[in-house]
């Protein structure tokens, strides 16, 4: 039996040392492994949500890396718990997972505390945390972590040494490779609203009998007489018969502040006009035969060859099968006519605002097959159908 084997025949503590330390690995290489691949599966999103970050420190210089950093840090973070799990590099690997869990503390402590960045895109769009409970995972992750900090001697690998570099290599590919294909390819699991089958209009009701936002106006008031000034709510406001008493005064506008959340519709920002601003919106998600939406919210940087062959594909579909064929885009009607003019597009367009559209698909431009608002499939530009496809799965079943 090789010294290697006979390390692992005790039964009184595992490979790793301690129970305790054990227990704290798998947490916490288990943990950093989900929270990477629940954002690599959407990096796009994720990237969105580091521009947020950039804008609040005044850094948007970064925002043409963001999409890159979005990629890296996902990878990184299933790099991280893998390593750990398996016990390789861990020196490395611990000082690694510290340093990253201070830094993304920092930044959910300072979004919670100042109520900058409402959501902290921890586990993406999956699990959508506050700030603040952001903050309270982030600092008992810490703990875990730093019990593997000051027990790092105690964590021992679970491959031999040979094996190690083949085993980060495979680590580093795969994680790499999960945000290349989602970004490329679409998310595999779509946690958005207008994921397939999911029909729209319904997703942007408000039900009958739903609990609405609770808020709460609070005034300032200053004493003429004493120049004394306190603060009171609405509610206090009325109830003490202050308003009533002549020596108290309103210092400015009362201040709104939310008290208790209410049920919000899951798509509550989409608004579809023309170029005139005429609303669209009832009259394009009420179609009851198919219709092909084409969602390209940034002209400047879409892929123009896409549209081109996009293009055909709309006006094949609309001759054949007078097929409705639009274009959704965040440009302003005069840079999106000049587009389409220059590019010869046969698309009707309209005109939504940027945060709708890059939730629609996660791709610019992406595309959407939607029947009474139902949203029947969608697909990024790599990945379109052609005619023939979509005429025989689809329109000839009508």
């Amino acid at each position: 039996m090789t010294s290697a084997s006979k390390q692992y025949t005790s039964t009184s503590t595992p490979p790793s040392g301690g129970w305790g330390v054990w227990l704290c690995r798998l947490l916490v290489g288990l943990l950093f492994i989900f929270s990477g691949l629940i954002k690599a599966n959407d990096p796009l999103g994720f990237s969105y949500k580091l521009e947020e970050y950039f804008e609040v420190f005044h850094v948007t210089f970064l925002n043409d890396l963001a999409l890159s950093l979005s990629i890296i840090l996902c990878a990184l973070e299933m790099i991280l718990g893998f390593a750990l799990l398996i016990g390789i590099r861990v020196n490395a690997i611990v000082w690694g997972l510290l340093l990253l869990i201070i830094f993304f503390g920092f930044l959910t402590f300072y979004s919670a505390f100042f109520k900058v960045v409402q959501t902290c895109g921890c586990f993406g769009d999956a699990i959508p945390l506050t700030p603040w409970e952001s903050f309270g995972k982030d600092m008992a992750l810490l703990v875990l972590v730093l019990v593997l900090f000051f027990n790092r001697h105690q964590i021992r690998p679970l491959v031999s040494h040979k094996a190690e570099v083949r085993w980060l290599v495979a680590a580093v590919i795969i994680s790499l490779g999960v945000g290349f294909y989602t970004y490329n390819f679409l998310p595999v699991i779509d946690f958005l609203p207008y994921k397939i089958g999911n029909n729209i209009p319904d997703e942007m009701k408000t039900p009958p009998g739903a609990v609405p936002d609770e808020f709460e106006l609070t005034y300032l008031l200053k004493n003429k007489k004493s120049g004394a000034t306190k603060t009171v709510s609405d509610k206090e406001y009325l109830k003490s018969g202050i308003w009533k008493d002549a020596s108290w005064e309103v210092q400015g506008d009362p201040e709104r502040r939310l008290v208790k959340k209410g049920f919000e519709p899951k798509i509550r920002d989409l608004g579809i006009q023309d170029g005139q601003g005429n609303d669209y919106t009832q009259e394009l998600l009420s179609n009851p035969f198919y219709n092909l939406m084409v969602v390209a919210y940034d002209l400047r940087h879409t892929n123009v060859e896409a549209l081109g062959r996009l293009n055909a594909l709309a006006i094949n579909l609309t001759q054949n099968y007078n097929i409705r064929t639009v274009l959704l885009t965040a440009a302003s009607p005069a840079d999106a006519q000049a587009f389409s003019k220059k590019h010869r597009l046969a698309f009707e367009i309209f005109h939504a605002d940027g945060v709708p559209l890059k939730t629609m698909v996660r791709a610019n431009p992406g595309i959407m097959l939607l029947k009474n608002g139902t949203v029947i499939n969608k697909w990024h530009h790599h990945t379109m159908p052609d005619y023939d496809a979509l005429v025989k799965k689809y329109l000839q079943k009508q």
